[in-house]
């Protein structure tokens, strides 16, 4: 169709909080899927992590995660509350979630029952554990799988302090997403072909093990092991930024034929005459010594002298940048990454672009994050709802509606749902 974007023609009902799901369904709403979010009448926690702007129940992490999708706050434990998401499943492609099989059971909204509203429904199910092992069933956090995963040990294998930490990133929650996203489209794709629903459960245990081993299984991949676990070159402790006269820098030469030319550009070509070094197989033995010697070797020159030198010698190199200063990158910069945007109500703020395009197709015109309940009563008219009865939320709802500056929510009898986009 055009001026249609990739998925422009997929509608997904999205009751997923914090992290996991939301990282898959932005995701999928930066490529033109319209995605409505489903809350409950206290908001999504996520929503309250860091200082708002200006309004409660937006802060930073909800402005970046949930950014283009439409938000409704309905009360699941009430009859009017499943009603609605009744009615919306009805009009949608995909249903998305992380709540655990019992209470989505108890709510009556398990893939079955699904089935029985969307018969071509593709039912995402975002858990900790797969549900054929004993750990099914048990909530699960980032922190949690970080640990159960090995991720947690990666860092003492590189410094040697013994204490286990955790990877200062969301990683669990965020590469989840990613497999979610994958997944959904497959899904999709195949729900096209045949008609036919599909049931789709993305576990973070099994998601991140499987991320981490696939270079970190290394040795014990055969039977019997024929080496250590762990890619060493990723857990070498010499493999790091080196420190220069004005700040750090990455260089990766990787390959033997960079080494050479490394020490030739900096002049000391005859440092590898030693016993040891003289060619490819033992210098990749002595890598660390390679290492070392480098680190010398810039110690006393700039960064951006580095830099020039390395780029002559065809070296991948990077300064280091501060998170706190990367929209001051000269190549993020250049392709827009960071959009200065003003929100309705929070004000000025980043918009990062998604990483993924598509030249050729329209781009997706990306919206702000939403208000609590910014969209209910218009979701409730595009649903064909007529009829005002009573409102869905419970009192403490329209409290949070209060602070939040959102509207209330109301639902009202559904008489007839028409064909067609939400």
């Amino acid at each position: 169709m055009p001026g249609s974007t990739v998925l422009s023609d997929v509608r997904i009902a999205d009751m997923s909080t914090v992290l996991f799901g939301p990282y898959c369904t932005q995701t999928l709403g930066d490529m033109g899927a319209e995605v409505v979010k489903v809350e409950p009448p206290e908001g999504d926690s996520f929503r309250f992590v860091g200082r708002p702007a200006r309004t409660h129940g937006m802060g930073p992490c909800h402005m970046t995660l949930n950014r283009g999708k439409r938000s409704v706050q309905w009360d699941l434990q009430s009859m009017q509350g499943r009603t609605a998401l009744s009615r919306l499943i009805a009009r949608s492609d995909v249903f998305i979630h992380n709540l655990r099989t019992e209470a989505m059971d108890r709510l009556g909204f398990s893939f079955e029952a699904v089935k029985s509203i969307r018969p071509d429904i593709v039912y995402v199910h975002c858990v900790g554990f797969g549900s054929r092992g004993p750990y099914s069933g048990r909530p699960a956090y980032d922190d949690v799988v970080q640990a159960l995963s090995g991720t947690a040990s990666l860092l003492s294998r590189v410094d040697g302090h013994p204490e286990q930490r955790f990877l200062p990133t969301a990683l669990a929650d965020k590469v989840s997403g990613l497999h979610a996203a994958y997944a959904t489209l497959a899904a999709l794709h195949h729900r096209n072909r045949t008609g036919e629903p599909v049931f789709v459960e993305v576990p973070m245990f099994e998601a991140v093990t499987h991320f981490m081993l696939e270079e970190h299984l290394y040795g014990q991949t055969f039977t019997p092991p024929n080496g250590p676990v762990c890619y060493q070159r990723q857990v070498d402790p010499t493999r790091q930024p080196i420190k220069t006269a004005d700040g750090w820098i990455c260089i990766a030469p990787y390959t033997d034929a960079r080494w050479v030319r490394l020490f030739e550009a900096a002049g000391q070509a005859d440092w590898l005459s030693q016993q040891g070094l003289t060619n490819a197989t033992s210098r990749y033995r002595h890598v660390g010594r390679l290492m070392g010697q480098m680190a010398q070797i810039m110690t006393n020159r700039t960064t951006a002298d580095l830099m020039d030198m390395l780029a002559r010698a065809d070296i991948p190199a990077a300064p280091v940048n501060d998170i706190g200063a990367l929209a001051e990158d000269p190549h993020l910069q250049a392709v827009g990454f960071f959009q200065p945007r003003t929100h309705p109500t929070e004000g000025d703020y980043l918009e990062l672009q998604p990483p993924v395009r598509f030249p050729g197709l329209p781009e997706v015109e990306l919206r702000p994050a939403p208000l609590l309940g910014q969209h209910s009563e218009e979701i409730m008219r595009e649903l064909g709802v007529e009829d005002e009865s009573e409102a869905v939320s419970r009192p403490q709802a329209d409290e949070a509606s209060e602070r939040s500056g959102a509207p209330r929510v109301k639902i009202r009898r559904v008489r007839s749902v028409r064909d067609g986009r939400l």
